[in-house]
């Protein structure tokens, strides 16, 4: 009998590599998406199929849309703006990267900080992780400033917890000023 046939340690080694290697580990991120520019509806909609497109990446909940103010450079249109949450096995980096392909497929060109945008993909949570590097940064660094990332946020999971604050979506959104420029739209299809 060979090492190799059925039932000998070697086979038995080689089948459990093989169910690991073709086990996936599923994450979870929370995105948030906004558009002020164009069909702004209709670009968020473009964006968000591009996403659930993707084989690596399932969108598990939708917020409602919300019309807000503009943050930063002030002279411009409102967005609507949302976050979604997601299950992928992409990593941040490969996420980020995905993002942005959606971006430039969707039309967005590079204006001014804050400016303007046909649309806007941002990683807003990956799992409970803090990353920190030259192109990433999570969780985003401002979310917990502004109601337009913290009011849909809280709507779709309100106990997901900001793993460097210790606080979760619900109490940062209770101790921040800016959600008064935060108004229903309406609801994703």
């Amino acid at each position: 009998m060979s090492e190799t046939e059925v039932g000998s340690p070697f086979s038995v080694l080689r089948s459990l590599f093989s169910v690991f290697r073709e086990t996936t580990i599923m994450s979870f991120a929370y995105i948030g998406f906004g558009s002020n520019v164009g069909d702004r509806l209709g670009n968020i909609t473009r964006a968000l199929q591009l996403i659930a497109n993707h084989r690596a990446v399932t969108i598990t909940k939708k917020s409602r849309l919300y019309e807000t103010e503009p943050v930063g450079y002030e002279k411009q249109t409102w967005f609507l703006n949302g976050v979604i949450e997601i299950k992928t096995s992409l990593s941040p980096s490969k996420l980020l990267r995905f993002l942005k392909h959606i971006e430039h497929r969707v039309g967005r060109k590079k204006t001014v900080r804050w400016g303007p945008r046909e649309i806007d993909l941002d990683i807003l949570l990956y799992n409970h992780v803090y990353i920190d590097t030259l192109g990433l940064t999570i969780p985003h660094p401002h979310m917990h400033e502004r109601g337009f990332v913290l009011v849909p946020l809280a709507e779709i999971s309100p106990q997901v917890v900001h793993p460097i604050l210790q606080k979760n979506a619900q109490q940062l959104l209770a101790k921040i000023a800016d959600s008064k420029g935060v108004k229903f739209f309406g609801v994703l299809e």
